[in-house]
C-alpha cells in the first residue's frame, strides 16, 4: 500500500506524527506538505494529493487541517474520491467497511497524536466489505459520471 500524507499549517504538526508511524509500520507514503509556519490554503494541498489517489498513483491518502474540514470538502470535490472526516476509531473501522473511504481526513485540534494513530492503524487495517456496500459505492460512482 502506498500513502499519500499532506497538511495545511494547522495539521502540520500530527501529521509529522501520523509520518513516523506510517514509518514504524512499514506502510510507503510520500508527504506532500506543508511543513511551513505561515498560514496556508487548504485546498492547495487536498486537491492535488486527492488527484494522486483519484489517477491510481496512490492507493489512500491521510490529511490533516485543524477540524479536518475543510480538507475533508475539498477532497471530495474530485471524482472517485471518498474522504471521511474521522476522529473515533468505530468511524475509522466504518468508513472503510462500509464506505471503501481511499482518504482519510482528521483535525489536529480536535484529537491527539495518540488517538488519531490509533484511528490511522484501524482505517489501514480494515478491508472493504462489499456485498451491499458495494452497490452503494457504486451508486455514488454513476452519479459521478454525470
Amino acid at each position: 500500500m502506498k500513502v499519500a500524507l499532506a497538511s495545511d499549517h494547522g495539521g502540520k504538526h500530527l501529521k509529522q506524527e501520523i509520518a513516523g508511524l506510517l514509518q514504524d509500520l512499514g506502510v510507503a507514503y510520500e508527504d506532500f506538505g506543508c511543513d511551513c509556519e505561515g498560514s496556508v490554503d487548504y485546498p492547495d494541498y487536498a486537491l492535488p494529493v486527492a488527484e494522486k489517489v483519484a489517477k491510481g498513483e496512490f492507493d489512500r491518502a491521510i490529511l490533516i487541517c485543524g477540524t479536518g474540514i475543510g480538507m475533508c470538502i475539498s477532497a471530495n470535490k474530485v471524482k472517485g474520491i471518498r474522504c471521511a472526516l474521522v476522529h473515533d476509531v468505530f468511524s475509522a473501522k466504518a468508513t472503510r467497511a462500509h464506505n471503501d473511504s481511499n482518504v482519510l481526513a482528521m483535525g489536529e485540534r480536535v484529537i491527539g497524536p495518540g488517538l488519531a494513530c490509533e484511528i490511522v492503524k484501524e482505517w489501514l487495517g480494515t478491508p472493504f466489505e462489499g456485498g451491499r456496500h458495494a452497490r452503494r459505492i457504486e451508486k455514488i460512482a454513476q452519479y459521478e459520471q454525470k
